[in-house]
């Protein structure tokens, strides 16, 4: 797998590259640098989505966090965010979600959140990483008499949803919600709270059965709720991914409301209720140019952030924003939780379209989505960050954004994972920034 730890935690193929060995000295080395030094028995609690290899990892982790000694909370399956709220609301010392979010089932992960509920800092992973790898020496199992426990927790998701309903919770009576739980973590859960708020809720995909989770189905299979909400005339539609920390929107004419408009809808509310810290929003360097357009006839800034929910979370808490989030409907309230949450996200939506009293369609018309083409260059991983050394690209990149005069972009951003860098040009002309993203990914790979 390389470096275990990619940008949200470890994932990869269950039984074949994230084995149960790996996840019994993920689970030994994680309890041991998160919990190993306290002053009392540790707790750590481990959530898990639908996967039919969840049971398996979890049991490999349970082994390995009790073999040095913590205890464990089985919280079942639940919502990524519900296990960051539940390790602060209990008072444990770490939280583990078992999940691969919004891959298919074959694909399973492992993230850690910190005892505040936050995803671990790269340093932290680095020293787990060390002993895993054996690069450090490893944790000596605790004597018989100190072996954690594992301890189910048969309420925690009704705590987490008691939580959402307090916190957020708009009176719903009268709406007529659909939902699409991508037969993942939010099967239960999100139907739940919607309906003790007082909505009618309908659902499609929440029969998980090990191996449909997000297939063709959820936040990044949109077409099926599309039609569901048309077909039973619903007020508003919400796909969740797998582990639903993330959620988009369908309005009630079937068109989807993506995660920069989310932003645009509830930065716009938060300011006229004086709780948008430092009148700004925080977005990463894909988010839509019409987020900025809309956002700056409302007086609102927006603040960019490299692709990745960690890194509109750090420039949130760094300099005190409250709102921040990606296109992918990955959206974070710091007010509300510690992480993205896309039942929370939903419920705050809700709370827009309850108190403007406006439908949801209403309140997209906010923003004007610019198009976007997206296509990949196929070069060798050395050669990945040097293409702006490259004359002729930098000339041709330079001649394409001088056309747009401000009213268009281009991103190039290197491949995390593989041997490509990612082509992104927005503008009003889609057959300019179609043509024109092609002969820049062309002229990428000659060169490079």
């Amino acid at each position: 797998m390389g470096r275990l730890f990619g940008t949200d935690g470890v994932r990869g193929v269950a039984n074949v590259e994230l084995t149960t060995d790996l996840a019994y000295n993920i689970g030994r080395a994680g309890a041991y640098i998160l919990a190993g030094e306290k002053n009392h028995k540790p707790v750590i609690i481990i959530g898990k989505d639908t996967r039919i290899s969840g049971d398996m990892l979890e049991a490999a982790l349970i082994a390995g966090i009790c073999s040095v000694g913590a205890d464990v909370i089985r919280a079942g399956v639940i919502p990524t965010p519900g296990i960051a709220y539940l390790t602060r609301h209990y008072g444990c010392d770490a939280g583990v979600v078992i999940s691969a979010s919004h891959n298919s089932y074959e694909f399973n992960g492992i993230k850690f959140f910190n005892e505040e509920g936050y995803k671990l800092s790269d340093e932290i992973e680095e020293k787990i990483e060390a002993i895993i790898l054996g690069e450090v020496e490893a944790p000596a199992g605790v004597s018989y008499e100190k072996i954690g426990r594992c301890l189910p927790k048969q309420n925690a998701l009704e705590d987490y949803a008691k939580y959402l309903i307090e916190k957020i919770g708009p009176n719903l009576k009268g709406k007529r919600i659909a939902i699409d739980a991508a037969n993942g973590a939010s099967y239960i859960i999100a139907s739940k709270v919607f309906s003790e708020l007082g909505a009618e809720v309908l659902a499609i995909n929440y029969e998980p059965n090990g191996i449909n989770i997000n297939d063709k189905c959820g936040s990044t299979h949109l077409e099926a709720l599309q039609k569901y909400v048309v077909d039973i005339k619903a007020d508003i539609g919400f796909a969740f991914d797998g582990d639903a920390d993330r959620v988009l929107i369908v309005d009630n004419q079937g068109n989807i409301v993506d995660g920069d408009k989310v932003l645009m809808i509830c930065g716009m509310y938060l300011k006229e209720k004086g709780k948008l810290n430092n009148n700004a929003i925080v977005g990463t360097i894909m988010s839509n140019l019409g987020l900025d357009i809309a956002a700056k006839k409302h007086g609102i800034d927006v603040v960019r952030t490299k692709v990745g929910d960690r890194y509109v979370l750090e420039e949130m808490l760094d300099k005190g924003y409250v709102l921040g989030g990606e296109q992918s409907g990955h959206i974070i309230f710091s007010e509300n939780n510690t992480t993205g949450d896309g039942i929370a996200t939903a419920l705050s939506v809700l709370n827009v379209v309850v108190n403007k009293d406006k439908s949801i369609s209403e309140l997209a018309e906010c923003m004007e989505v610019l198009p976007q083409v997206l296509y990949n260059a196929k070069i060798p991983n050395d050669k990945k960050n040097t293409y702006m050394e490259n004359a002729e690209i930098a000339a041709k990149i330079n001649e394409i954004e001088n056309v747009f005069a401000g009213n268009g972009r281009v991103v190039i951003r290197p491949s995390g994972t593989e041997p490509l860098v990612r082509v992104m040009i927005e503008g009003s002309d889609l057959d300019f920034i179609t043509k024109n993203a092609k002969e820049l990914v062309e002229l990428i790979e000659s060169k490079l």
